[in-house]
């Protein structure tokens, strides 16, 4: 055969089918925001549903139907929480070294402090300015008898409890709590007496009544059902430390939970594409759970509208400027790349629920150091409860101008600092800032029988508050990954002057505590040792090729 003719040339290289077709315009934008636009449908199909059935009063077993795939998308989410707080904590841990897990740690506890510190003292501001709370809203029928003893000091007791469990895998299932009981004796007495006595029904509801008064209740610990995720972070935490610091024999421990982390991510990806149905089912059913919907909104509007705006200036004003003086970037392009994970925050009123699409959007489409995003997230999701002050301070206040109360200064500073404290011991579960709520309310002497009003509209209030929650979160993330950057910037040129050295290996040293060979120790600031020499030839190579080049 002969040299192929004109007509037979072999097809150009760039002419191939297979080559990936690059998306302009807004085809582009629409492949970078499907995911968003499928969430945001989602909520709005929710609201059009539950609003438009409502008028049909329909029964409760069709509620129960409509909310059904909401019900199955919430545990399919919940399902994962666990895997990916372990692994993203003890991989995220075990890359850091041992002081740099410590001052990352301290710098999201003093932001997390801080900020719920400032939205406790933004809700007492608006809630004296608007005063929400009317007297005549106070409906005698409608408190309940409850007078269940709340104690601040138990509440903290109980987060530290929580924080160091004695069975990890009993902390996987439960938590433990705080309830008062009657004394045994006490109790034991009564029923002996009211046996061995025929009295009439009148006499013994009166001798009931006259004993409940004189029974002297003691604490006893008890456990609960739910995930002890506070104890679960801290074992995690406290492992991945140690882990990063026996080098090469825990490498293989640390690619196994790495792995565990990435497959966790992409069924999160697969679970996404039912949030349509999922969330539009949870929202459809909670609006028609409520019985009437409108004289709930109109009794309680000054309430939500001093919640929500405490939210919309913490948003809006107070997290953009704090991102902007420290990150020096553009706060609401950042703020617009986590509205994905807002709003699936919103749809299902917890943080730890929306944790997944959370690590989705800060680690894919923000770029934050997965690093810092595995180590800050799963803590934030327990402690960081911004949303949460600021409604537990705007509502202690609401009940007590609706009781006619009058608070002093010290009054004001005891909520301050109650609603501080209380919001980190929140869990991270729907409607957890009730309970606490009744811890401030015994504290500066409020009636905690006037909790019921807030049931109506807690549904709502609730998601309001808990995306101040998450986007706390993330935008701690993206501070203290900026105020880490020498740390992680030292760790990275280390890693790549000496790639063989594992990525457990803390401080670039070998596993007898020395140094590697040719290494010359040089002690930063930030307390990581770095062979600054290889690190000044690199990038003196660098420029030299790109001198030649030009």
């Amino acid at each position: 055969m002969g040299p192929p003719t004109a007509t037979e040339l072999p097809p150009k290289t760039t002419e191939c089918s297979d080559a990936p077709v690059e998306l302009t315009g807004y085809r582009r934008w629409l492949s970078d925001n499907l995911m968003l636009l499928v969430t945001l449908s989602g909520v709005l199909l929710g609201v059009v549903l539950g609003l438009s059935l409502r008028p049909l009063h329909l029964h409760g077993d069709s509620i129960m139907l409509i909310s059904y795939p909401g019900e199955l998308f919430m545990r399919v989410l919940k399902l994962m929480i666990l895997p990916l707080v372990i692994s993203s904590l003890i991989a995220g841990s075990a890359s850091l070294n041992a002081k740099m897990n410590g001052k990352i740690a301290l710098r999201t506890l003093v932001y997390f402090a801080s900020t719920s510190f400032f939205n406790a003292a933004l809700g007492i501001a608006l809630v004296l300015l608007i005063h929400p709370g009317n007297p005549d809203l106070h409906n005698a029928e409608d408190r309940s008898t409850d007078k269940r003893a709340v104690n601040l000091l138990d509440s903290l007791l109980d987060l530290g409890r929580n924080v160091f469990p004695d069975n990890l895998f009993q902390a996987s299932i439960q938590q433990a709590h705080t309830v008062y009981l009657p004394k045994p004796g006490i109790a034991h007495a009564f029923n002996e007496t009211f046996n061995d006595t025929l009295v009439s029904g009148v006499e013994a509801q009166r001798q009931a009544e006259d004993l409940a008064e004189e029974v002297v209740l003691v604490r006893d610990v008890q456990y609960r059902s739910g995930t002890n995720t506070l104890g679960i972070v801290f074992f995690c935490l406290v492992f991945g430390t140690f882990l990063g610091t026996i080098g090469q024999k825990g490498q293989v421990v640390v690619d196994f939970f790495a792995a565990i982390f990435e497959v966790i991510m992409k069924m999160v990806t697969c679970v996404m594409w039912l949030t349509p149905v999922g969330i539009s089912s949870v929202i459809a059913g909670k609006i028609l759970s409520v019985d009437d919907l409108g004289l709930v909104m109109s009794q309680l509007m000054w309430f939500i509208v001093t919640v929500a705006l405490g939210v919309f200036i913490y948003q809006f004003v107070v997290m953009q400027a704090i991102y902007f003086v420290v990150v020096r970037r553009n706060p609401f392009k950042f703020y617009a790349g986590l509205i994905q994970a807002m709003l699936t925050a919103f749809a299902t009123a917890s943080t730890a629920a929306a944790l997944p699409i959370t690590f989705r959007c800060m680690n894919e489409k923000l770029r934050v150091d997965p690093r810092i995003t595995r180590f800050v997230l799963p803590i934030g999701c327990n402690i960081n409860m911004d949303g949460t002050a600021l409604y537990i301070s705007v509502a202690s206040i609401f009940i007590a101008q609706m009781s006619g109360m009058v608070l002093g200064f010290g009054e004001l500073l005891t909520v301050l600092l109650t609603a501080t404290a209380a919001s980190m011991s929140s869990a991270s579960v729907p409607s957890a800032a009730l309970v606490l709520l009744l811890v401030v309310l015994t504290a500066i002497d409020a009636p905690v029988q006037d909790v019921t009003l807030l049931f109506a509209v807690d549904w709502f209030v609730d998601r309001i508050r808990t995306t101040n929650n998450m986007l706390g979160d993330c935008y701690t993330a993206a501070i203290v990954e900026e105020l880490s950057r020498k740390e992680l910037m030292a760790l990275d040129a280390a890693s790549v002057n000496y790639p063989d050295m594992p990525a457990g290996t803390p401080n670039g040293h070998s596993h007898d505590g020395g140094l590697l060979e040719g290494q010359t120790e040089l002690t930063m600031t930030d307390s990581v040792v770095v062979d600054m020499s290889a690190v000044m030839n690199n990038v003196n190579l660098q420029q030299e090729h790109s001198n030649r080049r030009v």
